[in-house]
């Protein structure tokens, strides 16, 4: 087993989120759980926002249940991938605009998802799991978030 300084597994959490365009989100509401695939954009290693279907079956478990689940990965075991749980915030038409300007500004080919009818949401990380088996990282090691009230 590998041990890295906090610095390096900070790095190493950027450059995964970096390195993706999309996660999988899972979700429990009322009719259980549901994973699925989303485009992300990450203000910082802690904040990633998106967009789901207005009348998709994640955004209403959300509305039911914020409590979330992320893995980062390409699907892959032996590529370094990061899993969180996260609180899921449904935005404002205020943040909107800029959710849509940073997710179009990562993932330029998700512009025409954003003509449907779809709702901004914001993920808040606590603390990420990142796992990178090739270079020894088994188990994964945490990444803590800054403290936020």
């Amino acid at each position: 087993m590998t041990t890295l300084e906090p610095a390096a597994v900070a790095d190493l959490v950027r450059n995964t989120l970096a390195a993706h365009k999309s996660l999988f989100l899972a979700t429990s509401g009322s009719t259980g759980p549901w994973v699925g695939g989303v485009y992300f954009a990450e203000s910082d290693e802690f904040t990633l926002n998106l967009v789901l279907e207005d009348r998709g079956r994640t955004l209403t478990a959300i509305r039911e249940n914020p409590l979330v689940s992320v893995v980062v990965s390409t699907g892959s075991p032996m590529q370094p991938f990061l899993q969180a749980q996260a609180v899921a915030e449904i935005l404002t038409a205020d943040e909107d605009a800029r959710v849509r300007e940073l997710l179009v500004g990562k993932v330029p080919e998700a512009a025409p998802f954003l003509a449907a009818p779809v709702t901004a949401v914001r993920l808040t990380v606590p603390k990420w799991r990142a796992t990178d088996v090739a270079n020894g990282l088994l188990p994964g090691v945490e990444l803590p978030g800054p403290r936020r009230p």
